[in-house]
């Protein structure tokens, strides 16, 4: 990639340096539960090291589904879907769990434990690397060090030994996001990490998944609802309708009239034949 010479006064991004081989690769995924209705229908995607991808639609358009059937948690009926080196279609006993174990996962409602401290909860995410030994004995000095450093990454360290339901909403996410890191993942995907916030929290957990990704090298798929956030806080967003990919694009190429498809006929059509719940 030939980048300007009046572009070299800043520090290049991971998405700048990162070889162009996707971490994620999908080609044709059709996914239908139980003989149903396909709920994603040819869809391609490619996530590389470094960005960050919003995934825009309407309930029922598949955005779930699709993060789900990276992790295998949706079944593949057709296609196929590559993570991380692993064809999720033809995976061997024990390899499903280590895929896994690579992906980190931020959700709508945070899925802590309230009565747990924050320090606990980050250290959740380091259980496939401690071993069941460690979770009956307690997690070693080093893990502890981690998660303190990535507690003080999201700004919240010294919330550390104060249990989680005590945070606000802002605060469970970034503890959320730290515990994902714990895991020390290839790919971080974030299912409506925003919707249960503010506007100003929401684009402070957004701004800081995007900075993980470009300082860290690491894909961060999140799924959004609200388009403007997507066009402020994404390198590429990708458009789901009714299981179909309609927009795959760098942010930069697009604006609010472009990403119109997405959501076009909803009101006349309803939100799909099944709900994006999978």
């Amino acid at each position: 990639m030939t980048i300007p010479a009046t572009q070299h006064a800043r520090p290049l991004s991971a998405a700048e340096l990162q070889p162009q081989l996707p971490l994620v690769s999908v080609r044709d995924l059709k996914v239908a539960y139980g003989g149903g209705p396909l709920v994603l229908d040819g869809v391609d995607l490619d996530l590389f090291p470094g960005e960050m991808v919003a995934l825009l639609g309407s309930s029922g358009s598949g955005k779930s589904t699709l993060m789900k059937s990276l992790t295998g948690f949706a079944p593949i009926s057709g296609g196929s879907a590559r993570v991380g080196g692993y064809d999720l279609t033809n995976l061997r006993r024990g390899q499903l769990r280590d895929v896994r174990a690579s992906v980190g996962q931020v959700f709508q409602q945070f899925n802590l434990v309230g009565r747990l401290s924050v320090l606990t909860n980050v250290l959740t995410g380091a259980l496939h690397e401690a071993g069941p030994i460690n979770v009956v004995g307690g997690f070693s000095t080093a893990h502890r060090k981690r998660a303190l450093e990535l507690l003080d990454r999201v700004g919240i360290a010294h919330k550390a030994k104060e249990p989680a339901r005590s945070l606000s909403g802002g605060q469970q996410q970034r503890v959320a996001i730290a515990r994902a890191l714990m895991q020390r993942p290839k790919l971080i995907l974030a299912d409506e990490p925003v919707a249960s916030l503010d506007p100003k929290m929401s684009r402070s957990v957004l701004e800081l998944l995007h900075a993980i990704a470009r300082d860290d090298g690491i894909p961060v798929l999140v799924s959004l609802h609200v388009m403007p956030l997507a066009l402020e806080h994404s390198d590429r967003i990708v458009g789901l309708r009714h299981g179909e990919m309609l927009v795959s694009a760098p942010t930069s190429q697009l604006d609010a009239a472009a990403l119109d498809v997405v959501y076009q006929h909803d009101d006349e059509e309803g939100e799909g034949v099944v709900d994006d719940l999978a």
